[in-house]
């Protein structure tokens, strides 16, 4: 009896590293980081229904760096992962699927998430 050698799966160490790859990544870390982000808004809920007390506490918290930097993160995640389910749409609609399109969207969901979490904390935290 002759023992074949059984073909391996495909790996990291096969594929060339793509930023379609990198994104798909991203899109589902991001959709992770989206349900503990959402922890921290009914967290805030939770304590403005209970008083001021608590709400002042919860304030304090997230107006420190650490908590500003989360919530930074925060902002960015839902709308990477916002940016990323646009994209998706579009290529449902097989838009986008040529070679190079597909990296032209990819890199600009990654400029679009920053520069439009710059915009909403520059209008709402930091001119506020």
């Amino acid at each position: 009896m002759t023992v074949r050698s059984r073909p391996l799966s495909p790996h990291l160490q096969v594929y060339r590293w793509t930023i379609t790859m990198t994104m798909s990544i991203l899109h589902r870390a991001t959709g992770i980081a989206n349900y503990f982000g959402t922890v921290l808004l009914v967290a805030w809920l939770a304590a403005a229904a209970w008083g001021q007390q608590p709400l002042n506490l919860v304030n304090d918290i997230y107006g420190s760096w650490f908590g500003q930097l989360v919530l930074f993160g925060f902002t960015w995640s839902l709308i990477h992962h916002m940016l990323g389910g646009l994209r998706h749409f579009v290529w449902d609609f097989i838009i986008g699927m040529e070679a190079g399109q597909r990296e032209m969207l990819a890199w600009a969901n990654v400029i679009a998430s920053v520069v439009l979490t710059l915009v909403v904390w520059t209008l709402f935290v930091w001119m506020a």
